[in-house]
This record gives structure tokens, C-alpha cells and sequence, in this order.
């Protein structure tokens, strides 16, 4: 079946509106200086999004796992050496897998909080500030980065479509870019929301959310921008448990955190298989729609 997120036109609200690349953005966002002051005093500190202060070792397990799991692709699974750019690098996991592969790694965020926590022995190669100016900044240098990684960070800023451009700017010929945003307005969303089993659109949240792609938004937003798709991967659809009363975690929230360790248990039992048989798994749920997260892997075009 077809599907295109256009299909929750009459259920959006109207703080939102649809882009011509089909995903939707909030009409009013808040000013970069807004943005700024949010990210860099308030989204590590108080361990917002899903971003937490400590870790368990199933959670530390299923990070990096989801993490070599993508690296894989973007290197065709190759060793060697390059340079990589996280763009959000937030607490520093991939910074601390590319160095561990002996790779020269670079990090952007407005804070420091959240590599500080998890990975301070990266904080050497951290440069904090806004985005798209220290992106600037790097492409008025001639800098150029074989892999650049941008983990759930496009649905947070408030040009999408710029930041897209910048990061081609950056990236080598023959390089890619890891782009993972939340999977929003899928088909199995809509459904939940119009058979009543969630009483609203819960993944609507700004100012932590300012734009919400599918899968195809995402691909004609990437392809608009000069980018070639390699994979599309979706990672475990933790909404299924959103068909079952027992674990609806949106209509009863003490369901949430043992929906989120169900979900960390099944996604690291997947991680353990043939890496083969888990990107054929992965993507299959991409082309279905399915998945809380997709992941694009990017070449320039």
C-alpha cells in the first residue's frame, strides 16, 4: 500500500503546515535565539528528550549496537581510517565509536553537558555554538568530513532544508551522511489515532520537534537537496505496543518505561544476527512505514 503522510491533512492542527517536500513544520517556531537558549541551558541538564543521566548495561549495549550497525553502512564495512563530523553530537557515543575504529572525529552542539556526562574524554574535539554558524564556518574553511552523522537532530532545527544543503557542502565525494529522524505521521500512527487507541497526535512537540518527517518526506527532502539514498532503515516500531491496552503507553504513561526496556531487550536480540538478515529486517519496516525512527544512509547526488 501507498502511503503519504498527506493523508493526516484533516487531522492536523493548525499550529502546523505541510511542506512542498510533504513533511509538516510548525507555522510559527520559536527565533534561533529561543532555540539556542533551550538546547544549551535546558535539554541535557534535564535529561529531556531521550536523553538520560545514567545508563543500564542493556541500554549502553543497545546504543552502540544501533550505532555499528549504521557505521557499518556508511563504510561499507570497511576499516580504514577518515574523518568524521557529528552534527548534535549530544552525549558523544559515535565520537567515542569513530575514534575507537582510529578514525580523526569532530563534534557540534550548543552544549557541552551532554558529552560531558557520558564521553568527556571527547570533549577536546568538541566545538559548541549554533549550528548552521559553526557549519559555516567549517565549509569556509574547505573542511571536508568522509562521514557525517546527524542522529535526531533535522526535526529540532528550524531550517531543515538549509541544514541539508550545509552538510553537502561538507561531505567528500564518496562520502555519506547518517541521518536518523523520528518516523511521524506514518500510516500506523493514523491508524491508532483514528481507531481510538491514542486520544491525540503525542509526537507533535515543540519546541523539542519543529518539522515531522515519513519515509516519504524524507526521501523527496534528502533528494531535493542533492543527495542519493544508499539504505532506508527503520528501527523496532516501539508504537505497536500502542494496539495493546496492556502496554499503551500513551494512554496510560506508567506503561513507558516497560514498554522502553521491551523494546531495548527485542531490538538487541535483532542487533546480535547476521548483519545481512538485520539491514533486510530493518529495512523491510522502512518500506512498510514502520519503525519509530528511520535512517537514511546519504551520498551526494
Amino acid at each position: 500500500m501507498s502511503w503519504s503522510n498527506a493523508e493526516f491533512a484533516g487531522l492536523v492542527p493548525e499550529s502546523l503546515e505541510r511542506t512542498e517536500d510533504g513533511y509538516w513544520r510548525i507555522r510559527t517556531p520559536p527565533s534561533p535565539a529561543e532555540l539556542s537558549e533551550y538546547y544549551a541551558r535546558r535539554y541535557y541538564q534535564e535529561a529531556r528528550g531521550s536523553y538520560e543521566h545514567s545508563y543500564g548495561a542493556d541500554e549502553l549495549r543497545h546504543i552502540r549496537g544501533k550505532i555499528a550497525l549504521r557505521w557499518s553502512l556508511a563504510t561499507d564495512g570497511q576499516a580504514g581510517s577518515g574523518h568524521l563530523l557529528d552534527v548534535g553530537c549530544g552525549e558523544g557515543f559515535v565520537l567515542a565509536h569513530g575514534a575507537e575504529a582510529g578514525w580523526s572525529v569532530r563534534g557540534i552542539d550548543f552544549s557541552d553537558a551532554g558529552l560531558r556526562g557520558q564521553n568527556p574524554q571527547l570533549l577536546h574535539s568538541l566545538v559548541t555554538g549554533d549550528l548552521f554558524a559553526c557549519l559555516d564556518r567549517e565549509i569556509a574553511q574547505g573542511t571536508g568530513y568522509d562521514v557525517v552523522w546527524l542522529q535526531n537532530v533535522l526535526e529540532h532545527v528550524i531550517d531543515p532544508v538549509a541544514l541539508l544543503r550545509q552538510l553537502r557542502a561538507l561531505t567528500r565525494p564518496g562520502g555519506r551522511l547518517v541521518l536518523t529522524v523520528p518516523n511521524d505521521f506514518s500510516r500506523l500512527q493514523h491508524i491508532a489515532l483514528t481507531s481510538g487507541r491514542i486520544d491525540r497526535s503525542f509526537w507533535i512537540a515543540p519546541p523539542d520537534h519543529l518539522s515531522y518527517f515519513s519515509a516519504d518526506s524524507l526521501r523527496r527532502v534528502t533528494a531535493r537537496t542533492g543527495w542519493t539514498c544508499r539504505n532506508l532503515l527503520a528501527d523496532f516500531p516501539v508504537d505497536w505496543f500502542l494496539f495493546n491496552a496492556q502496554a499503551n503507553y500513551i494512554a496510560d504513561p506508567t506503561k513507558g518505561k516497560p514498554a522502553h526496556h521491551a523494546r531495548i531487550a527485542l531490538e538487541n536480540m535483532i542487533l546480535d544476527e547476521d548483519r545481512t538478515k538485520v539491514v533486510t529486517f530493518f529495512e523491510s519496516l522502512a518500506a512498510l512505514g514502520m519503525g519509530r525512527d528511520l535512517t537514511v544512509i546519504l551520498e551526494p547526488s
